[in-house]
This record gives C-alpha cells, structure tokens and sequence, in this order.
C-alpha cells in the first residue's frame, strides 16, 4: 500500500496517473502510468521522466526493486479501479472473476459501468452485457472485490489506402 501512495504522489508531481504497479520475479518493478487528459498518448519521453524521478524517490522510501520498468498502459489496459469500470461503459472486456458464476469465471461483453450503490463504496455493482450460453444478451452483476482481472479488448483498425 505504501508503494502505491509513494508512486501515484509522485506521478501526481510529474503530471501523471498511476494504472497499475506489478512486481515480477527477479525484482522487476513495473509501473503503468497515462496522461490525465487521456487523451495524449503516453511516449518514450513521458517513460523516461518518470523513470529518472522513481529511481530517485524510491531508495529514499526504502522501496526495494531490482529493475524498474515504466509502461503506457497499451490498447488491452487493465480496468482496475471503479472510476475505470465506469469511464470505461460501453467499451468491450475480458473479464475474470474470482469465484466461478453459473459455471464459469471468464467472460467477454460490455461495461454497463455503475448499476448500483456509490461508486467507491464496497457495496457498488457494477454491470456487464455478454452474450450467454443459448446466444442471448445477458447481464451479469458484480463487485470490484468479486473480479480478479479486467482488460480492455483491443479495438485495431488496420485500414489500408484506396488506391
């Protein structure tokens, strides 16, 4: 927890936001970081700055890491936080639970973002349409603590040019 605070403050001074922390074997330490604006995408530069800051911040609050790997979250980027599941309504995942539901623990559909509760509250549901078993659209309820993965599925346009 300490990490995360550590690293998601000093994003936040560098005009950053934090998607995701990993720890890998060997003491890889991958940090996933965009713009605020969402808009602009991350480059080599943005990695590059945020890397130089880390290398400093983290020795000084004893966080220990071997390497240090500074990432743009990528077109399958994780869904991790309520505000991503409902910035992200709409948009198609792949989604693993926890716990099997009706079988399985694996599914693919939309987001319906916030279906009830508040949004940072435990107690939030959130919604995805999927299509079920006998080919029909289904919805299926859950919490943040019942999902173990979310990922965006990767939207590519490879359009050629009309000759």
């Amino acid at each position: 927890m300490k990490d995360q605070q550590v690293i998601s403050a000093e994003l936040e001074n560098l005009g950053y936001t934090l998607v995701d922390i990993e720890r890998e074997a060997g003491g890889l330490l991958r940090v996933t970081i965009e713009n605020p604006d969402y808009e602009r995408l991350i480059n080599v530069l943005d990695c590059e700055k945020v890397s130089h800051q880390l290398s400093y911040t983290l020795p000084v609050e004893n966080i220990p890491y071997e390497r240090l790997e500074i990432s743009s979250p990528g077109l399958d980027r994780p869904v991790k936080s309520a505000a991503d599941f409902e910035r992200f309504a709409g948009m198609e995942v792949d989604l693993k639970l926890r716990v099997a539901t009706g079988g399985r623990k694996n599914f693919r559909g939309v987001l319906q973002g916030l279906l009830t509760g508040e949004l940072n509250s435990p107690d939030a549901k959130f919604g995805l349409v999927f299509e079920g078993a006998d080919g029909q659209p289904s919805q299926l309820e859950f919490s943040l603590a019942e999902v173990d993965k979310t990922r965006l599925v990767p939207v590519i346009d490879f359009k050629g040019r009309k000759s």
